[in-house]
């Protein structure tokens, strides 16, 4: 996994998500981004059962991913067979068709802002190994990472005008937020960057308003437990 976690920061990212499958024990992987689960988009899937899935959670507008994106926690179904039935009635009526036993999603959370969902799909019910699911947990936060990194427009606010000032001002506001958080410069422009996205911003804007001293960006809050939604009994 230390392997897999390296390559995501070079082009063969998608490969690594790929080999991912093999440590996590798990049969299918997709990367979803976005707001809500009606603007959510696949930008990587391993094929199979994870590409039908993903396809049947977008058309019900229902499933283990919607709800993950929604509050951002994470959501694990050991065994569908034995999920609520009120639950996700429509998507687990279809999922047998699949042969997807258990679901795991991980949101891709930044502080907390949620940009999108890591979920694993396994064809035999039972959960995660402790190791796995810290092994999930750190894949999630690489992946949250390099989805910022890279720039997806469906993640971008505005377009960023190529103009000196532009750039003076977010380095400005970017080593302002580093010190009055005490976070390093790269993760205080993915703070930046996030604010921005979730409040539906110009980014150049929000850097000139930290310059102004018009805002300023909170510390992160303290994470909370996840939400550990296991199998009926």
């Amino acid at each position: 996994m230390a392997e897999i976690l390296r390559l995501l920061q070079t082009d063969v990212w998608s490969d690594a998500v790929s080999a991912a499958t093999g440590p996590l024990g798990v049969d299918g992987i997709s990367v979803v981004a976005g707001r809500t689960a009606g603007d959510a988009e696949i930008l990587w899937s391993s094929g199979g059962i994870a590409d039908g899935f993903e396809d049947l959670q977008r058309m019900l507008g229902e499933g283990p991913g919607p709800d993950s994106l929604a509050s951002g926690t994470t959501v694990r179904v050991h065994d569908l067979a034995r999920a609520r039935h009120d639950r996700w009635p429509a998507l687990l009526m279809e999922a047998s068709d699949l042969a997807v036993q258990a679901v795991f999603c991980f949101p891709l959370r930044l502080g907390a802002i949620t940009l999108g969902v890591l979920t694993l799909l396994r064809q035999v019910p039972g959960p995660l190994t402790s190791t796995q699911g810290d092994d999930a947990n750190a894949l999630a936060a690489a992946l949250t990472k390099r989805i910022m990194d890279l720039g997806f427009p469906l993640l971008q606010t505005s377009e960023e005008p190529d103009l000196p000032h532009h750039h003076a001002v977010l380095h400005q506001a970017t080593g302002m937020v580093s010190v009055q958080l005490a976070v390093p410069l790269a993760e205080a422009m993915l703070r930046l960057r996030a604010h921005a996205y979730s409040n539906s911003l110009n980014l150049t804007d929000t850097a000139r308003d930290i310059v102004s001293r018009r805002l300023r960006l909170a510390p992160e809050p303290h994470p909370t437990s996840d939400v550990d939604d296991a199998d009926e009994d």
